[in-house]
């Protein structure tokens, strides 16, 4: 199997840590996440569905001002050539802050060359984001093709971001239920942060699929990517290290702009867990 090479995290979390590489792939341990966000709880990521430069950027205001550790920007409107420039604007504008991205139905095979592209040109990415690691739960761990051919694109292109890898994810190929678990399994050698959802935006996955997953993939981190909202969260958190959320802290019948109040609500909730609990 080809092995992941070691990285460092990039802009804000370089200073703090390194994922370390274990023998069959990414260790990203629960406890490590944790501690690079700064957390106790699960480190909740907003998703802004950018629209232009001025949208992006005062959604992005809103989080940070709201405390939340860093935010998703993802293009479900428009081309990843529009979106571009608006990632450059931001970086720009938040420096400092936690910025990572999703083009909307593009795997790692063509996004990690476009971010070690902006890389090379000072725009750093924190994270991507996508929602289709391009796992296979038929086949064992050491023979999936398509993620080793993403891996190996992703030590090439030179990025250092975070890889937050769709598996069983929503509108994907579908999984049986009875394979989430090996999916899960699998998924921890080709990714960092192992991500899944629900059925659809906005949609809560069944716990029995969150239960199943942190069962294959042990101590690894682990982030819920739809159906998040303030009333929820108390279900899934003992199970999930990262809520990545959009539909639930934005305002009623309005996709793109996040609402302040909602969003405050989930970070306090999120704040006042204590440490979580992992296995000896």
């Amino acid at each position: 199997m080809t092995q992941p090479s070691r990285r460092t995290h990039p802009a804000a979390l370089r200073r703090h840590a390194k994922i370390t590489i274990a023998k069959n792939g990414f260790d990203m341990q629960r406890q490590d996440f944790h501690k690079l966000f700064k957390s106790p709880g699960p480190v909740v990521l907003p998703v802004i569905h950018v629209l232009d430069i001025e949208q992006t950027e005062r959604n992005l205001r809103i989080a940070m001002q709201a405390g939340a550790p860093g935010v998703l920007l993802i293009n479900h409107d428009i081309s990843v050539e529009a979106f571009l420039p608006i990632i450059r604007s931001a970086r720009a504008r938040f420096p400092s802050a936690w910025i990572g991205v999703n083009f909307l139905a593009v795997t790692g095979k063509a996004a990690f060359p476009i971010l070690g592209d902006l890389q090379r040109e000072g725009i750093a990415v924190d994270a991507y984001w996508a929602d289709d690691a391009c796992l296979n739960e038929l086949e064992p761990v050491g023979n999936q093709k398509d993620a080793a051919e993403i891996e190996a694109i992703r030590r090439t292109s030179g990025w250092e971001g975070l890889y937050m890898g769709g598996t069983c994810f929503k509108k994907q190929r579908e999984v049986a239920p009875e394979h989430y678990e090996v999916s899960a399994q699998i998924a921890v050698s080709w990714m960092d942060v192992v991500t899944t959802s629900g059925i659809a935006t906005g949609h809560a996955p069944e716990l029995d699929k969150i239960e199943a997953f942190r069962r294959g993939i042990g101590n690894a981190a682990l982030a819920l990517a739809s159906g998040i909202t303030p009333e929820n969260a108390p279900v899934f958190a003992p199970l999930v290290d990262c809520f990545i959320v959009g539909t639930g802290i934005s305002f009623d019948g309005d996709f793109h702009n996040l609402d302040p109040e909602r969003l405050v609500r989930l970070l306090a909730f999120t704040r006042g867990q204590g440490e979580i609990q992992c296995p000896v």
